[in-house]
């Protein structure tokens, strides 16, 4: 297996990799959709449910501004430094697909007049130690569409579904610059947005189809291939990945990249022609004539600004500094809001910041990805891991049996003290007891004993036998000092 770094360096040659992303995030914190008062908590609700004329697009209908989506969008703006204008226009975006009831969306534009909500503005990332600025070419509102579905996957369904409950939740559209340059950095990227994004409190990263992302990548010199809708971080990388490799192939063959549209096939772990690539003109951009412009004041930016909240870096920065731990670990902690949340309030219980981070980092964070779930999934409150920590500092439980509560909580949903007891992992402090184990050990290892009578560094293996027959619950300084008096007894009767 090679490192990470490695593996980057397969998609990030001399070829100059382009890779550009369209993020689509729903501000899933917004109560009601862009356009109209219907509700935005369709997820697990009966298919076309939440609708109404106007997400519907039925004729007569006006949609009006969700000012509150206006704020959520400038406070994103802000947090990426991007320029808010003063006047924003939304435009009306046509192409018939079945999940667009109109047979258009009204988005924004960023040409021809148009001006989107944000302008320029960029993401700083951390790659091979190293930090990257990623820049922004808009950030802009529109609509979502309706959600499509399949009796099985897209290419195989003899049919699709339409749910309409989708359509008209509020999108807000982030467009970067062509600067990334591997799959991997557009995890990275990705991992950094959704970070600012739910530290800014518009939006929960983790609810499903709530952030999705459609990837444009070629390699310098050929045409540009968008890979649409992939839904997750893993995803992206994955699907990048093969493209790039496919589009490699090609050049290699003499072959042209066609300029088109593909779809990722997570399952096949392929992407899927769709269709020839459209362009801008296709889609006969025109100012949507239902809607005046948007006057956005001095004042009014100034007002959000005042409110937003502390965000990654800032936050990472303070974690460094008033908790003392590694700049490594602090990114690590600060790239979810859900996993710093669960770092402080375990502080507020348990006021030993580098413990709670060393058992994060090593422990925690390898069992969640064993699990491919996040903290915010997890059962594991804050109050029971600090329980568990505690069981340690008491002497209840050993560092090792901790390491098997802890994985048992998380696969379990058990508080530590049901797990403890129910699986015999309470520590051991007894001698009589221990001196039990060390003599059968001592019966089963004649050789290591011999070894140790020579040399004190083999008492490590005939303790670590105790520690396996005890499945870690023996008290390590008790063991290895009657495991030593039991060596030197014998040492003398040898001399």
């Amino acid at each position: 297996m090679g490192t990470a770094v490695e593996k980057d360096n397969m998609f990030s040659d001399s070829d100059e990799v382009l890779i550009g992303l369209e993020i689509h995030v729903q501000l899933t914190k917004l109560k009601t959709k862009l356009f109209c008062g219907c509700a935005t908590d369709y997820r697990g609700k009966e298919p076309n449910t939440y609708v109404c004329p106007i997400c519907l697009g039925l004729p007569g209908t006006l949609p009006v501004v969700n000012k509150k989506a206006i704020d959520f969008a400038i406070m994103v703006g802000l947090a990426l430094e991007c320029e808010i204008p003063l006047k924003t226009f939304f435009y009306r975006k046509n192409y018939y697909y079945p999940d667009m009831p109109k047979n258009y969306q009204i988005s924004q534009y960023n040409k021809a007049g148009g001006v989107p909500i944000g302008l320029g503005g960029h993401v700083t990332i951390e790659i091979n130690k190293q930090k990257k600025t990623i820049n922004l070419t808009r950030i802009q509102l529109e609509e979502d569409p309706g959600r499509l579905t399949y009796l099985g996957s897209i290419t195989s369904s003899d049919y699709t579904l339409v749910d309409y409950n989708r359509a008209g939740i509020t999108l807000l559209e982030i467009v970067t610059e062509p600067d990334l340059r591997s799959p991997r950095e557009a995890r990275l990227f990705l991992q950094k947005l959704r970070s600012i994004i739910e530290h800014l409190g518009v939006a929960d990263g983790s609810l499903e189809g709530s952030m999705r992302c459609d990837a444009n990548i070629s390699i310098r010199g050929g045409n540009r291939v968008e890979v649409k809708n992939i839904s997750s971080f893993k995803a992206v990388q994955k699907a990048l990945q093969f493209e790039l490799i496919r589009q490699r192939r090609q050049k290699a063959d003499g072959v042209k990249t066609v300029m088109e549209t593909r779809h990722w096939d997570d399952e096949k772990g392929i992407t899927i022609s769709l269709r020839t690539k459209e362009e801008e003109h296709d889609y006969r951009y025109f100012p949507e004539p239902d809607l005046v412009p948007i006057e956005i004041t001095p004042d009014w930016i100034e007002k959000i600004r005042n409110q937003m909240p502390e965000l990654p870096d800032a936050r990472r920065e303070r974690f460094i500094r008033d908790y003392q731990i590694p700049p490594y670990d602090a990114g690590v902690l600060t790239s979810s809001k859900a996993l710093a949340d669960f770092f402080e309030n375990c502080i507020k219980l348990y006021n030993h910041p580098k413990i709670i981070s060393n058992w994060i980092m090593s422990d925690l964070l390898r069992h969640l990805n064993d699990l491919n779930i996040e903290i915010n999934e997890s059962t594991v409150t804050p109050e029971q891991f600090v329980n568990m920590l505690k069981y340690i500092d008491t002497g209840t439980i050993s560092r090792r049996s901790a390491k098997k509560v802890l994985w048992d909580m998380i696969r379990e949903g058990k508080p530590p003290e049901q797990i403890i007891q129910e699986d015999g992992h309470q520590r051991i402090g007894d001698e009589n007891v221990i001196r039990q184990f060390v003599d059968e050990i001592f019966k089963e290892y004649p050789q290591a004993v011999q070894d140790a009578i020579k040399d004190d560094k083999a008492i490590n293996f005939l303790s670590g036998q105790v520690m396996r027959k005890t499945r870690g619950t023996a008290d390590p300084k008790i063991t290895y000092q009657l495991i030593k008096e039991k060596i030197d007894l014998l040492r003398k009767k040898a001399n």
